[in-house]
């Protein structure tokens, strides 16, 4: 009998798996197999012409990364998922599928360092126009669109200035243009924020972060929302025209809600690599099972450091989307459930000296470029993750020399706030 399943910590465990048929074991198996035996030649050529679902090859789709896939397609209120060897690999695999030669990119001028890179200094040689904007904007990204646009591209809250992405009027302009709506809701994860239900069409994870939460594994997951009307649009013959390569299939016909990550699947995961392994995807699966508990104690501890910071004479600005401070505390409040999340963003006055010295007298904290972890870090991203930017990119993202990147952890919020009073104090 099917589950029933509404409330997003039961979906959280029970999705995706619930016991093995065959052998009654509760618990999901780390499928470590390359490939899969076929019934028959009939069978083989069923799958690989995507007649039939299945399994043909573990660089396509695997049981154990399957159930990943499944359970965080569930959380995002999205049609299907596939899992990719890292955050950077999602995002290459997606704009590999959806961009050629000639075509248009909106992004936005905050994003994570590594996303900025990969459009300007990979996607801008094979010949795709890049537009950094301010995604915080609708109406400079409205004047941005053009016929060519395929996609904008921005961050539920942005990396590291904590800034709160308009969903909703993103949506619109992207939808009115035949455009995708690609959100990365990495720093919110599913627990406390999910953009396809404000319009979004494709969410990506760095799965290392939040849906991890122990730092044990690099990961990355692209989300189909099934809400794009493929034949409508006359952008997309990809999706709305026999594919060759599939014996004339045409993706929006034969895979409805599901032609994105079907095609995804198929084409770029196929053809570029770079697929989750099974024993990433086992522990990814574990740790999504409390994912909505940690993401309340995450942003509870925030919560608290970012009004600790708020009253520090050593501290120019903080922003944290919690406070009332906060320019889109407003739209947090709209977007976000049960919580903010753990990420805070704080200026030092004294600078990138005053930055380097506040570091170094850090001791619960480590000094880590990774976020989401169970433990506290902090970093400090003019020098670190986005040292690739000029002076001119780091001023327009709003990466000030003091500006300093804390992930709040699980630990005890008085033992936190302790260890940031005695490094401010030392400045």
């Amino acid at each position: 009998m099917e589950k029933d399943l509404k409330g997003f910590s039961t979906r959280a465990l029970h999705s995706g798996w619930d016991h093995d048929p065959s052998t009654g074991s509760f618990g999901l198996p780390i499928y470590l197999t390359a490939g899969y035996k076929f019934g028959s030649a009939e069978e083989a050529a069923s799958l690989f012409e995507l007649k039939k679902e299945g399994f043909i090859y573990s660089r396509i789709g695997n049981p154990t990364v399957a159930a990943f896939e499944e359970v965080i397609a569930d959380l995002e209120s999205g049609s299907a998922a596939v899992a990719t060897s890292s955050g950077q690999a999602a995002f290459n695999q997606l704009l590999s599928l959806i961009c050629k030669k000639d075509d248009h990119v909106i992004l936005g001028r905050k994003v994570y360092g590594g996303t900025l890179t990969l459009l300007s200094n990979i996607f801008s040689k094979f010949g795709v126009e890049v537009s950094v904007v301010d995604t915080d904007d609708p109406e400079e990204v409205a004047k941005a669109v053009s016929p060519k646009t395929r996609c904008i591209i921005t961050e539920t809250v942005g990396n590291p200035s904590l800034n709160v992405a308009p969903l909703e009027e993103l949506a619109v302009i992207a939808r009115d243009n035949e455009a995708l709506l690609i959100v990365d809701n990495t720093f919110m994860s599913p627990a406390l924020c999910r953009p396809v239900e404000w319009g979004a069409n494709v969410v990506v994870h760095s799965a290392t972060k939040y849906l991890s939460g122990f730092g044990n594994i690099i990961g990355g997951v692209v989300v189909d929302g099934g809400n794009v009307d493929w034949g409508s649009m006359k952008k997309w013959p990809e999706f709305t025209e026999p594919e060759e390569a599939y014996h004339g299939v045409v993706f929006s016909e034969a895979f409805g809600t599901k032609a994105l990550a079907t095609k995804l699947r198929a084409c770029a995961l196929r053809d570029i690599g770079g697929c989750m392994s099974p024993f990433d995807a086992y522990l990814l699966w574990m740790s999504i099972g409390t994912l909505s508990l940690r993401m309340k104690k995450h942003s509870e501890n925030a919560l608290a450091v970012a009004r600790f910071l708020e009253e520090r004479e050593e501290v120019a600005w903080v922003s944290y989307p919690g406070l009332e401070s906060h320019p889109h505390h407003e739209r947090a409040k709209k977007y976000f459930r049960e919580g903010y999340g753990g990420m805070i963003a704080f200026c030092l006055k004294g600078g990138i000296e005053a930055g380097r010295k506040f570091l170094n007298s850090l001791n619960l904290f480590s000094i880590i470029a990774n976020i989401g972890d169970a433990r506290s870090m902090a970093i400090h991203p003019a020098s670190t993750t986005h040292s690739q930017l000029s002076r001119e990119e780091l001023e327009k993202a709003g990466i000030e020399d003091g500006l300093v990147r804390l992930s709040i952890g699980l630990e005890d919020v008085e033992d936190i706030i302790d260890d940031l009073d005695r490094a401010l104090s030392s400045i």
